[in-house]
């Protein structure tokens, strides 16, 4: 017997659009509301429209609603809608709103519920070109939004700022090659080895009729710097990058049982929230004692694992993060799974990922979680999960999804206790202003536009045990750390008491 507050999936939705005439396109509320009808037309219950109590939107950054979630209902016609929610900034918002609102069914705080974003980033680029095109978009005077969910803290620290570390191209690298000194591997070998893993995304969203790019990439193609795979931030070429020039959208439709029971939606198209879990690790990257390990990620996955009663084995396809290689490495690391390379054959995505699939800024992970219920559909009583990732492999939402739901519904995970756990690992105190010997820890090279390194970012280990960081400028630096890796070798560190500069050979 299901309890009726258990809370379900029982529609899903993503429309995208790309067109090269700004005046053309839609905008991210009208793409949005185009999802929300897809979902709406997958529970194949049209009564539940008229249901709808709440909506909840995550963060969007093409384009500024105070209440996005108030305009879409009107643009839905939704009447009875008596609470919007929307999202701080992070790609872990989706299924944190999808834990926090199932949460809400669960209790009887909601019954009907849409959760969606869209981003129309292509559209915004394209508009910026010459001849400029004036967007005629929404101007809404709406209240902001009364109901935020997330973390608001900014992902990058002044120490990080000053030192040039303050995008995801910029930082990611740092991960990587902080994987790949802990692999055991030289430049070359750790480029092939990340370049296999990725065409297998890319084979993926070659399956994926929303998928931005549906081109299957080889290993070499994806790996090989060209003026069509332009080098972005060593170890990273374009085609190992997310891409956020993109205009998607996706929707979920989420309610109770029994108001998935009275409005009639097929049994065949349940999918449950079994469990789910957010932490954060020690915020900032530079305060962390690794750089090739996410903890905060691994915890939250074994919490959710165990409130669901279900084992890693029991999970048949996973849906990683995967802005770039690194974080989907990190995951790995984190659940202990091989991939491909070992012999594992399950899934590491349902899309193939923000670089193929398409990388909608704060968005992704709804498109994910609306191709994983469409999985599981597929694959009636197996698991999925799904794995969000905000700012720097920083925050982390975990959800797990059946057609079988949980033998007490929702189960619930204590989420103060896995962050108490979190919080009392080691930590990394940042070194400052620097002058001195330093052992290499991570490097990231940033590229021109040209196809020339411009500056490179270290992150160092001081023999106090503190992380500093630093700069370095020198051509011949730069060209050795593309062809050679340097962690592990110690380097002379100066500083002018707010930059650090590695002092060139």
């Amino acid at each position: 017997m299901i309890d009726p507050r258990t809370p379900v999936l029982v529609g899903v939705g993503q429309a995208e659009q790309r067109i090269d005439d700004p005046t053309e396109a839609r905008e991210p509320i009208d793409l949005l509301a185009d999802a929300a009808r897809a979902a709406f037309d997958d529970a194949r219950a049209p009564s539940l429209a008229g249901r709808l109590d709440t909506v909840a939107t995550v963060q969007m950054v093409s384009w500024h609603y105070p209440d996005p979630g108030s305009l879409l209902a009107r643009r839905l016609g939704a009447v009875d809608v008596r609470r919007t929610v929307t999202s701080t900034t992070g790609g872990n918002s989706p299924q944190l709103l999808v834990t926090a609102l199932a949460t809400d069914i669960a209790a009887g705080r909601a019954d009907v519920v849409l959760i969606g974003g869209a981003e129309c980033v292509h559209t915004r680029w394209r508009a910026r070109r010459d001849p400029k095109t004036w967007l005629e978009w929404t101007e809404d005077d709406a209240p902001p939004c009364p109901e935020v969910v997330g973390d608001d803290r900014p992902g990058s620290s002044d120490y990080e700022l000053a030192h040039l570390a303050g995008a995801p191209t910029q930082i990611y690298p740092l991960f990587e090659t902080a994987l790949r000194h802990a692999a055991g591997r030289d430049v070359a070998e750790h480029q092939r080895a990340v370049s296999e893993l990725w065409s297998g995304f890319a084979a993926v969203a070659a399956e994926n009729p929303h998928a931005s790019s549906r081109t299957a990439w080889t290993p070499e193609e994806i790996r090989t710097v060209s003026p069509e795979n332009r080098m972005v931030s060593f170890p990273y070429p374009k085609r190992m990058c997310a891409n956020i020039d993109v205009d998607q959208s996706a929707a979920l439709l989420l309610c109770s049982y029994a108001a998935a029971c009275d409005a009639g939606v097929p049994d065949e198209q349940l999918v449950y929230p079994l469990a789910g879990a957010t932490a954060h690790e020690h915020y900032f990257f530079s305060e962390r004692a690794t750089l090739d390990a996410s903890p905060a990620m691994g915890l939250a996955a074994r919490a959710t694992l165990d409130a669901a009663d279900v084992g890693l084995d029991d999970v048949a396809r996973f849906d990683l993060y995967s802005c770039f290689p690194a974080a989907v490495q990190l995951s790995m690391v984190e659940l202990g799974l091989g991939g491909p390379a070992s012999g594992d054959e399950r899934p590491l995505t349902v899309t193939g990922g923000l670089g193929f699939a398409g990388g909608p800024a704060n968005d992704y992970p709804t498109h994910a979680i609306a191709r994983m219920v469409e999985a599981c559909r597929a694959d009636p009583g197996s698991v999925g999960m799904i794995h969000a990732l905000g700012w720097y492999s920083t925050k982390h939402s975990i959800g797990l999804y059946s057609t079988t739901p949980g033998a007490d519904g929702l189960a619930r995970v204590d989420e103060t206790a896995v962050q108490s756990e979190v919080d009392a690992l080691p930590a990394r105190v940042p070194a400052g202003a620097y002058d001195g010997r330093a052992v290499v820890e991570a490097t990231s090279v940033v590229f021109e536009r040209d196809g020339a390194p411009s500056v490179a970012i270290l992150s160092l280990l001081t023999g106090d045990g503190h992380r500093a960081l630093a700069n370095s400028r020198d051509p011949d630096a730069l060209r050795s750390m593309t062809a050679h890796a340097w962690e592990g070798r110690t380097v002379d560190v100066r500083t002018d008491g707010e930059h650090n500069t590695v002092v060139p050979d």
